[in-house]
């Protein structure tokens, strides 16, 4: 989807007016960010949507913390698609899932180890857990990327 038809979709769940009236702005703005733009109003009438500006925004500064934030506020978070680099035919497969296994043990035993000591994970266990669990989702979408990319198919 569009930026402008992604908002166009959310901003009828509540409402223009709704919409207008919080960010105290004209309900026409809100109803300009919902349509598509013209071929000569692209950029001219500084109407920019909010999507589209985070999009330059990212493009510009390039930290994937401003999606981070924003999926923290959708009470998610960001995971970065991979950049997986072909590798040789011989390795591929056994290893890729090799590495996953050994990613989530990695995950289970810092879970044991926090849990172990008092019954009770703490912050800075939370966050070791975390780390852990960011490298077995990246390595899983690797794996994933790899495979809807053909990369252990028999050539």
């Amino acid at each position: 989807m569009k930026s402008w038809e992604v908002l166009r979709v959310a901003v009828d769940r509540v409402g223009v007016k709704a919409v207008a009236a919080r960010l105290n702005l004209s309900t026409a703005m809100v109803y300009k960010w919902c349509q598509e733009p013209t071929q000569e109003d692209v950029d001219s009438s500084g109407a920019l949507n909010p999507l589209d500006r985070i999009k330059t925004i990212l493009e510009l500064t390039e930290d994937a913390r401003i999606a981070n934030w924003l999926c923290n506020i959708a009470d998610g978070f960001y995971v970065a698609n991979p950049h997986v680099q072909p590798r040789e035919q011989g390795e591929q497969l056994l290893a890729a899932t090799q590495r996953m296994v050994q990613d989530f043990g990695d995950l289970l035993r810092e879970v044991s180890r926090s849990a172990e000591n008092d019954g009770t994970i703490s912050h800075d266990e939370a966050i070791r857990i975390r780390q852990s669990w960011e490298t077995l989702k990246g390595q899983a979408e690797s794996f994933v990327v790899a495979c809807e990319r053909g990369q252990y198919r028999q050539r």
